[in-house]
């Protein structure tokens, strides 16, 4: 096989961004459903990722938009974290069978919105990096964006998570 196509990724890379940022906008909008925002929190927010690693990337914000980790105020850290201690909990409900968690600072460490920090969550299963995305530099996603957001919904709601 020559190619793999993945066409919903050009909507992201060949689009054009603006000025505006992905965090503000969706927060701003009041449209949570429709955005995939998950949990608001009062410094905090969480949505899934529109192209994720794996099905429950999650991408937790603050509300005030800060590009540096070091412009975060100590209330924002410590909810930032409770936020992805919570996530995980949440995530839980999937199995994974382990989670990467971290923050790309700088757009030359791989962020994608450098100018508002937000930290990744993405739950890993054994064997969830194959051949797709090492040769063919595309992922398999076996589910769709709302179904998973459906499924993180009831977790936090039968965790009684609300931050």
């Amino acid at each position: 096989m020559e190619q793999i196509w993945a066409p919903w990724r050009s909507v992201y890379i060949g689009g054009e961004h603006g000025g505006s940022c992905i965090f503000c906008d969706k927060l701003e909008s009041g449209q949570d459903d429709a955005n995939l925002v998950l949990l608001r929190g009062e410094k905090t927010f969480v949505m899934m990722n529109l192209y994720p690693y794996n099905n429950g990337h999650l991408l937790i914000a603050p509300k005030r938009h800060v590009g540096e980790i070091e412009d975060l105020t100590g209330e924002e850290m410590m909810e930032l974290f409770k936020m992805t201690q919570a996530m995980v909990k949440a995530l839980r409900a999937f199995k994974p069978e382990g989670f990467n968690v971290g923050a790309n600072i700088g757009r030359v460490a791989g962020a994608g919105v450098p100018g508002h920090f937000h930290i990744h969550v993405v739950p890993r299963w054994n064997g969830d990096t194959n051949f797709m995305p090492v040769l063919g530099d595309v992922k398999v996603i076996s589910e769709s964006l709302e179904v998973t957001f459906g499924k993180i919904k009831e977790s936090l709601e039968s965790l009684a998570i609300n931050l």
